[in-house]
């Protein structure tokens, strides 16, 4: 997986080519996809020039912002922009426009729109000839009329991210995924093309043109902020091949550790990840809860469905103590759940999980993937809307699932203990415990958690010698007329180190 997105510090007023007056309807970036997708793949990103070459973590972090030339740029009664420096992991330049109300813009790169550390930079040359912008991020009175905080970033590959109020950044999404969990090195289409639409006020829209050796595509995203930030999105793919490994509307986490594997780091917090769950309401009526782990090897799932409601990356937990983390504030991190609009047909979330030994590499992927492949030559169009929220999952069926613990079972080798609270009493639980046959589930008990205001199942898992099951819970509730939540769960040897 790729490194983590790194949030540079604000950027450093931009020079905009200005525009007579608009005749006509807004230009799309659309027809600009189109001729790309139609010709063979052309990589024009030149070598990054100094100084923005060969850039260490700290000496990118010395580039520091100047407001009023390329941070902190006016667009709109509502927001603000910053335009991002390129160098360490952004070294492709992305064309920005800004359109405020008589047509696009486009804004002239220079290194003089930043300032330099002198730890770092000696003398910094009046131009970079093949640089450009890493991305941008938007600015919004989100938590104090008289402040602009950041609500949005787009920078690296396909990647943006963003945050309601009192939120900080977590999780992040791609406006595509290629080849993700699979055998071949996986493939990075990239923003080549950013538009900033005018915003009257409250929203901003936002287009961006994709490329790679595989595909193009555009992106057409309208930010709604507020409490729970809204990014409604319509990704269109134009493959330059057949593509069976596409991921559509894919969100990118972290997962260390937590109570289903601490033992991946010894240190003082209980809790390590920006998700720990990965929520579906499938087309069928049902929930399905599937905690989130830190393998010991790349494991892949597929839940199938047609006509998928919703899926998301939750981060579940929400109080300091659950991680006690003064400076990542992951009790603070959004989850984000994907809604389509229109029906997306027959297909499966997938959900990969990738080993990490710490929490600066992004190791969960969840997205949707048609069960068609992707032709070259056709156009394809996905609409949906990202909800980026701090909101405890709710339980649109029979029962919430609260968390999922598990550890060995000392007085019996070779088993592993499950423990799974869930909403409400005991009453009416009525569990369904499934797996493969080679796998005794023994002791299922459900009882009552102090307080009397949730229930939990618990059981011996004793795998035999398999080296994988895939365990499924039915959570029915026999006084209520709900549809059942599933449990989902997927046990390795490799895991659990030999048990």
């Amino acid at each position: 997986m790729r490194r983590r997105s790194f949030m540079a510090g604000a950027a450093a007023s931009a020079l905009l080519v200005p525009r007579g007056p608009r005749a006509g309807p807004a230009p799309s970036l659309l027809d600009k996809a189109r001729r790309l997708g139609s010709r063979p793949f052309a990589n024009e990103s030149p070598s990054l020039p100094a100084p923005f070459a060969g850039l260490s973590y700290d000496a990118y972090r010395g580039i520091r912002p100047v407001p009023g030339r390329s941070a902190l740029l006016p667009h709109g009664p509502d927001f603000a922009f910053d335009l991002l420096p390129p160098g360490l992991f952004f070294p492709d330049p992305v064309r920005v426009e800004v359109d405020e109300g008589s047509g696009p813009a486009p804004v002239t790169f220079a290194p003089g729109l930043f300032e330099f550390d002198d730890r770092y930079f000696e003398d910094v040359p009046a131009a970079a000839p093949g640089a450009g912008f890493s991305g941008l991020r938007l600015r919004h009175p989100l938590n104090a009329p008289d402040r602009f905080d950041e609500v949005l970033v787009l920078q690296g590959a396909s990647y943006f991210r963003a945050i309601g109020q009192a939120m900080v950044y977590g999780l992040s999404a791609r406006a595509v995924a290629l080849g993700t969990g699979g055998p071949e090195p996986e493939e990075f289409p990239r923003f080549t093309h950013l538009l900033l639409h005018p915003a009257p006020g409250g929203t901003v829209r936002i287009e961006a043109v994709l490329d790679s050796p595989s595909l193009a595509g555009h992106l057409d995203m309208t930010l709604r902020p507020g409490a729970d930030t809204v990014t409604e999105l319509v990704v269109t793919l134009l493959p330059r091949r057949d593509i069976s490994d596409i991921g559509v509307a894919p969100l990118t986490s972290m997962y260390l550790k937590g109570p289903l594997r601490s033992s991946v780091s010894d240190d003082f917090r209980p809790r390590v990840h920006d998700s720990d769950l990965l929520l579906i309401e499938n087309g069928a009526g049902e929930q399905l809860w599937r905690p989130i782990s830190n393998p010991a090897r790349v494991e892949t799932s597929a839940f199938l469905d047609d006509g998928p409601v919703s899926f998301g990356l939750l981060q579940t937990k929400r109080d300091f103590a659950d991680f006690e983390d003064t400076e990542a504030r992951y009790h603070a991190r959004p989850s984000a759940i994907v809604r389509p609009i229109g029906d997306w047909g027959r297909g499966a979330v997938m959900l990969v999980e990738i080993p990490a030994n710490d929490e600066f590499m992004d190791n969960i992927v969840a997205f949707w993937r048609p069960a068609a492949p992707l032709l070259s030559g056709r156009e394809y169009r996905f609409a949906y809307a990202i909800t980026w929220t701090q909101d405890a999952p709710e339980a649109g069926t029979a029962r919430a699932i609260v968390q999922t613990r598990s550890g060995r079972e000392h007085d019996r080798p070779g088993a592993r203990r499950y423990v799974i609270d869930i909403s409400g009493s005991p009453a009416g639980v009525m569990p369904k415990i499934t797996g493969p046959a080679a796998v005794d589930v023994e002791g299922i008990s459900v009882f009552a958690l102090p307080g009397g205001d949730a229930t939990r199942l618990t059981f011996l898992l004793v795998p035999g010698d398999i080296d994988a099951a895939d365990i499924r819970i039915l959570l029915r509730d026999a006084r209520s007329p709900h549809s059942p939540s599933v449990w989902v769960h997927r046990w390795t040897r490799a895991r659990d180190g030999g048990v």
